[in-house]
């Protein structure tokens, strides 16, 4: 652990490995753009870390959801291209020329709004081809008149870029390129994490890096081809002797199946790790790892703490002040999800901030 004692776990994040992934990606954009989104703290590393490291691997254009997220990023990159995805919210224009950003606009109304009082700044338009979420339908988006107005891109957003073969790829795909042949001199924005891996290149100017970018696999039918950029080791508070048939934790949800050895660690759904990753008798769960051993929880993820059966674990590495792995190369961020009935992004959006956090690698 780190010499801090502020908190019981510490969150390693690997700006080099952050670095990495983003070389490779846009490597395989070839010579399109590649563009970062740094939504959600630059999904839960923090921007004012992930943001400098980018630049210094070579990306100019950022993208954020709203703008608090977009002041937190000028406070680092003065000078870099900004777009903010959740569109213009009314009476905003002003905060936009204030942090030099660029809306993501979706309907007539942010248009008209954006033409009155954006002051002839930089704006992108959104076109929605099947999420049926945010954007113009096609058919709005060719009678657009943008007339008065710096347009500098056109973005949509994939509905199942992960699954190569779904047939909406090809539909979203088909139906983009002639919003692009319609709008030939503004930037065509589609390609997402997955979508640097399909088979065929997009006609695409502009590709935009998230998850990928952050240790999460793009390509869940094959291997990750992505390095871990966090990892969450948890610190051993106590350590208990359970017999067999005694309970753990709330609402007595694990019996201990043999006279077993427990560890209690200093993290809890307070600090990002999921509820649901519970471990209990009718239902496995969330695990750590100690000496190369997976070991299961045991019971309930509590607020502050997560009981583990460290039973079969090399007993010389569980004792107080020891550490156990919640998230490393083989429990991954994807792993994690998957044990607690969600998905690597919400593990990786909800890393707390209480966290003892180390930045390594650059």
């Amino acid at each position: 652990m780190s010499e801090s004692h502020d908190h019981g776990a510490r969150l390693t994040i690997d700006l080099g490995a952050l670095q990495h992934n983003y070389r490779l990606l846009a490597a395989r954009a070839a010579a399109a753009e590649t563009a970062a989104v740094v939504k959600a703290d630059a999904y839960g590393i923090g921007i004012a870390a992930a943001v400098p490291a980018l630049i210094a691997a070579g990306c100019r254009t950022f993208y954020v959801a709203h703008l608090s997220e977009a002041a937190a990023l000028r406070a680092v990159a003065p000078d870099v291209a900004l777009y903010v995805l959740n569109g213009l919210p009314p009476g905003s224009a002003s905060r936009y020329h204030d942090l030099k950003a660029c809306p993501v606009l979706g309907c007539r109304e942010e248009l008209d709004e954006w033409r009155e009082k954006g002051r002839g700044r930089p704006c992108a338009i959104h076109v929605d081809t099947g999420m049926n979420r945010l954007g113009f339908t096609p058919e709005a988006a060719l009678t657009l008149d943008l007339s008065g107005l710096d347009v500098t891109t056109m973005l949509t957003h994939f509905v199942s870029s992960e699954l190569p073969q779904d047939m909406f790829n090809a539909l979203q795909y088909e139906a983009f390129e002639e919003m692009h042949r319609a709008f030939p001199s503004l930037a065509a924005s589609m390609a997402n994490s997955s979508a640097f891996f399909h088979d065929h290149a997009p006609f695409c100017q502009q590709y935009r890096a998230g998850y990928a970018l952050y240790g999460g696999n793009p390509t869940p039918h094959l291997p990750n081809p992505m390095r871990p950029v966090v990892r969450l080791d948890a610190e051993i508070v106590q350590v208990r002797a359970v017999p067999k048939g005694e309970t753990v934790g709330y609402n007595g949800r694990w019996t201990a199946p043999r006279d077993s050895v427990v560890a209690i660690v200093s993290t809890g759904y307070a600090d990002g790790y999921p509820r649901n990753g519970a471990n209990t008798d009718h239902k496995p769960g969330g695990s750590a790892r100690v000496g190369g051993v997976t070991c299961p929880f045991a019971g309930n993820v509590s607020m502050d703490l997560i009981a583990v059966d460290v039973t079969f674990a090399p007993q010389e590495l569980i004792g107080r002040g020891g550490t156990l792995a919640l998230i490393d190369e083989v429990l991954t961020v994807d792993v994690v999800g998957q044990h607690a009935g969600t998905i690597g992004y919400e593990i990786l959006t909800s890393l707390g901030r209480r966290y003892n956090r180390v930045y390594t690698g650059v």
